[in-house]
């Protein structure tokens, strides 16, 4: 070949090879992480997290009286992966993505599981330094205290619901900065209201996506809570399976899951994770 047509022939090549490259590098970029379980799971976000149940918090309540969260269940199974992991539970009732991110809540004291000073994400942040490349999973579960109930917010909800996404998403940012390789699992939403879901289930779809969005921004999973609490019946039956899972309809209207409703809770979790199950 002569010499001008392999210089014209290596410039064709290489333009195409660099137009490809951008598009190689997005595909990659925006998959999820995959990473078996490590040495510490490490649950982050609110009283989902924490495993509150209304019927427990009673005077005298410490924390060892909610272990039977979507947290514990979740870890029984990851223990069948990963025998020796360690669960570490940040989980602070009352937390929204405001005090997350800049602390303010009380969330000092023995009463946590694990307790920590100052903002959670700052306590995640350290502990992620402190044992890098040591953590997966990390759990999210984030919205309930910013959002619920959503059908209150009125014609300000799909404005909420932005701003809201908008904190998430740099949580979740940081989180992925912090641990690059740790796979992260959040909480997706679901539709509490179990007296008007017909009217609010739009609403929470809509929250629901924005959740998802974040993720696939952030390289991380997100749990099918719809699926797991709501399930895909008309609104009959996911009134009845609200009341089954959730305290709604036999505590004046609380959404916080029975025991039921933290194993469905945890069984999406583990879908979500990709983790192979053992017999």
């Amino acid at each position: 070949m002569e010499p001008r047509r392999r210089l014209v022939l290596a410039a064709v090549i290489g333009t195409a090879l660099l137009a490809a490259l951008p598009v190689m590098a997005t595909t990659t970029s925006t998959r999820p992480v995959y990473q078996p379980p490590r040495s510490y799971y490490l649950a982050l976000g609110d009283s989902i997290t924490y495993g509150y149940q209304p019927t427990k918090a009673k005077p005298g309540a410490r924390e060892s009286d909610f272990r039977t969260g979507y947290v514990d269940d979740f870890a029984v199974s990851l223990r069948r992966l990963s025998p020796a992991i360690r669960v570490v539970n940040y989980g602070c009732p009352g937390e929204s993505t405001v005090t997350f991110a800049r602390g303010g809540w009380r969330c000092d004291g023995a009463e946590l599981h694990d307790p920590f000073r100052g903002a959670q994400l700052t306590a995640a942040e350290r502990f992620l330094e402190a044992h890098r490349g040591d953590v997966s999973p990390i759990t999210v579960t984030l919205w309930g205290n910013d959002l619920a109930p959503l059908s209150a917010k009125g014609s300000h909800a799909r404005d909420a619901i932005d701003a809201f996404a908008r904190r998430f998403t740099s949580i979740l940012e940081q989180l992925r900065a912090t641990a690059p390789t740790a796979e992260i699992i959040v909480t997706g939403a679901w539709d509490p209201e179990a007296d008007r879901l017909a009217q609010t289930e739009p609403l929470y779809r809509s929250l629901d996506l924005a959740i998802r969005e974040a993720a696939t921004k952030t390289r991380s999973r997100v749990a099918n809570i719809f699926g797991a609490l709501n399930g895909n019946g008309d609104v009959h039956h996911q009134h009845a399976r609200l009341c089954r899972l959730t305290f709604f309809c036999s505590n004046g209207g609380d959404p916080h899951p029975t025991d039921a409703g933290y194993r469905a809770i945890a069984a999406a979790f583990m879908t979500a994770s990709g983790y192979p199950r053992k017999p």
